[in-house]
């Protein structure tokens, strides 16, 4: 609620734009620079058999920029990425993978947090 004098003007509100459509762009890199890229239209989600289609592109690609490197894909935990699909797939195409780490609850304390003492030698 906004406290004014009764004769004061009553405040400009401003039109929202819509924003440009949204578009998600996958990339994957190495040391060398970017490998290959893929613009995902809008509407569209990423899935397994949509993840596992940018794979065959990403090795047809390597193929071609980097043919005489091996390749790790580090992946995380999101599920087109851990889809029984996409470890198919993964095999198929003979791309190895390293998985996400997982992080130890204590690797990041907080500051405020206490942090337990280990067992004294």
């Amino acid at each position: 609620m906004e406290y004014r004098h009764k004769t004061s003007p009553s405040p400009r509100k401003f039109k929202v734009v819509a924003s440009a459509r949204k578009v998600l762009f996958t990339v994957f890199w190495d040391m060398e620079g970017v490998v290959h890229m893929e613009f995902l239209e809008q509407g569209q989600t990423v899935n397994s058999e949509r993840y596992n289609s940018t794979l065959r592109a990403l090795k047809l690609r390597l193929r071609r920029v980097r043919r005489d490197m091996d390749l790790i894909l580090q992946h995380d935990n999101a599920r087109p990425h851990t889809s029984l699909q996409t470890q198919d797939a993964l095999r198929q195409l003979e791309l190895t993978t390293l998985p996400h780490p997982i992080l130890p609850p204590l690797l990041f304390v907080s500051p405020t947090q206490e942090v337990p003492e280990g067992p004294s030698l």
